[in-house]
């Protein structure tokens, strides 16, 4: 009985880290070669780090890149074949896979499939494979793909099925929204059972800029069940065993296979040692619970404000801790991501603060475990008002004295963050940012937006998801109506309808581009409907002067919604 020991290096790369990713890779190789296992796969533009963007417009990055690969390979001999997202160029770039092994890269496949949609720009770059050859890895037909190459049928994937593939391997930088884990294992489970072939489907974790890759690597068997599954967030060395003996024997009674007929790729041998048949100590089961969907919206924040920060060069942050349920959120995160020891929190209360909201955020802190620094805002924001009173003379009080208060605390925060070198995390939710609620140049000042892609209504889920895991959030910021502290009395229902009927709007006019007919016939009430679709649209210019947050929805402001500035176009 046949039987190939594959291993799937979920890492978290560096875009341009060239040389850290090769160490990564090497690490990764060896740990692999030391279990036994026949081949490594890496996810994809491992080497590079995902996405490269405009660097893949630079002929030094190129070249860096093409010869960081062929150095990898010679550091890469002894270990078994190594599968490597990189780049390749003949005078064309392409998104490719290199198998590494002897001291040389043995072949190339380059990536049928380019996506240019939501955050992806593929087309931009690369030019399109069009081969689909087959790697005979110790006497097992393997094949290597892409990720997008599997999401549609047919394809490279069919093609190595018909030329006699027993085993595809997919590499991946497949970023993270919510409930994507399902839909990718539903999806892949049937390509593996309709070409009657395993795949082995190894994703980037980690963050980069607003995207953030959830691993959860998997290895399916030939019937579409689950061998293996990788970690959620956090690097892993997958390991599984398919029985290639079986497959074969599936694929002879496949009418499938039979009745069509596909081009005869070309064939690469890779001189190993057939798969071990028994030689190896056995593996203990690969499973692990298909991760909890809240869970892991929690950990996709914590691993993107990780990865952002620490990757820019920072060591240390500051929120603006209110007592409210944004800002709490936005605080645990932060800690759960850097450390206590690397997060500051900065109270700023005006006089329209009350007490209750100034001993939440002490509270918080305290739990957390953060250092808390209070700057009472009241001397500035009199003085700004003395200042304005002549220009605002004759006129009602209203938005500009209160987002007085705000800017002032975006000036103190980043007043700060010049002085001690942190970045400031921001505190607005989804809803705040659709609808224009978040103050431009006062609580959208900073250099990272945690809960930008997070709507009011899934913030409070979070916030009590975090607090199974230790209480740290008071139980008042859970339950006292949302204000934002700007006037006496005010509620954010003062300005905006309930959340629970707002941010289902949101969800269907932004995420799914749903028209207004199509939002009142799923029950919500037409005037409201057009109000908010009216705050979304006049709003966007706000949302482009942002910073970068994590996305954790199917559509996210940001890259991945692209609408134009000036537009006299108001249809609903």
């Amino acid at each position: 009985m046949a039987v190939l020991r594959v291993a799937l290096a979920q890492l978290n790369t560096t875009v341009g880290d060239l040389a850290g990713n090769s160490a990564l890779i090497l690490d990764a190789g060896r740990r692999a070669a030391e279990v036994g296992a026949d081949l490594v796969a890496f996810p994809e533009l491992a080497l590079t780090g995902y996405p490269p963007e405009d660097l893949l417009l630079r002929a030094p990055f190129i070249a860096d890149a093409v010869a960081a690969l062929d150095a990898l390979a010679e550091r890469a001999r002894g270990l078994p074949p190594l599968v490597v997202g990189c780049l390749d160029f003949d005078g064309q770039l392409y998104n490719a896979a290199a198998v590494l092994h002897a001291g040389r890269v043995a072949g190339r496949y380059r990536k049928h499939q380019l996506p240019n949609y939501g955050v992806f720009d593929e087309l931009r770059y690369f030019q399109p494979g069009t081969d689909a050859p087959l790697f005979s890895i110790g006497g097992v037909a393997v094949g290597v793909t892409i990720c997008e190459d599997v999401w549609y049928p047919g394809g490279p994937l069919r093609e190595h099925a018909l030329a006699g593939a027993s085993v595809v391997v997919n590499l991946n930088a497949s970023p993270y929204h919510f409930g994507k884990t399902r839909d990718r294992e539903r999806m892949l489970a049937t390509r593996a059972a309709d070409n009657t072939v395993a795949i082995v489907y190894v994703n980037q974790v980690g963050g980069q800029d607003e995207l953030v890759f959830d691993g959860n690597s998997l290895v399916l068997g030939a019937d579409g069940a689950l061998l293996a599954r990788g970690a959620s967030f956090a690097d892993d060395l997958v390991l599984a065993d398919i029985d290639v003996t079986r497959i074969m024997q599936r694929q002879l009674h496949s009418p499938l296979l039979r009745r069509e007929r596909g081009p005869q790729p070309l064939r690469i041998p890779i001189a190993v040692s057939p798969p071990h048949a028994g030689a190896r100590l056995p593996l203990l089961p690969a499973h692990t619970a298909e991760p909890d969907s809240i869970a892991e919206a929690y950990a996709a924040l914590v691993a993107g404000t990780r990865d952002y920060v620490r990757k820019s060069g920072f060591a240390n942050v500051l929120v603006a801790l209110s007592g409210g349920i944004d800002s709490a959120l936005v605080g645990a995160v932060a800690v759960d991501a850097l450390g206590a020891e690397h997060v500051r929190g900065v109270s700023l209360p005006s006089r329209y603060s009350s007490e209750g909201s100034i001993a939440d955020a002490q509270a918080l802190a305290t739990n957390l475990g953060i250092a808390l620094v209070a700057m009472p805002i009241e001397p500035l924001h009199e003085a700004a008002l003395d200042t304005l009173a002549r220009e605002f003379a004759g006129t009602q009080p209203g938005t500009a004295e209160e987002n007085v208060q705000a800017r002032i605390r975006g000036l103190l925060m980043m007043a700060l963050s010049n002085k001690s070198g942190a970045m400031v995390l921001t505190t607005g939710n989804k809803s705040e940012y659709a609808c224009g609620y978040a103050t431009l140049y006062g609580d959208m000042v900073g250099g990272f937006a945690v809960i930008k892609d997070v709507p009011k209504t899934l913030v409070y889920q979070l916030a009590r998801y975090r607090n199974t895991l230790g209480a740290v959030i008071p139980e008042a910021s859970l339950t006292k109506p949302p204000s934002a502290e700007l006037r006496p009395g005010q509620l954010d229902s003062d300005s905006l309808p309930p959340y629970e009927q707002l941010d289902p709007i949101i969800e269907a006019y932004v995420e799914d581009d749903a028209p207004l007919e199509s939002i009142v016939a799923a029950g919500a009430d037409e005037a409201l409907a057009r109000r908010v679709i009216d705050m979304i649209n006049r709003n966007e210019y706000k949302r482009r002067q942002s910073p970068p947050g994590v996305k954790i929805t199917t559509r996210a402001f940001g890259r991945d919604r692209r609408l134009p500035l000036a537009s006299k176009y108001r249809g609903y």
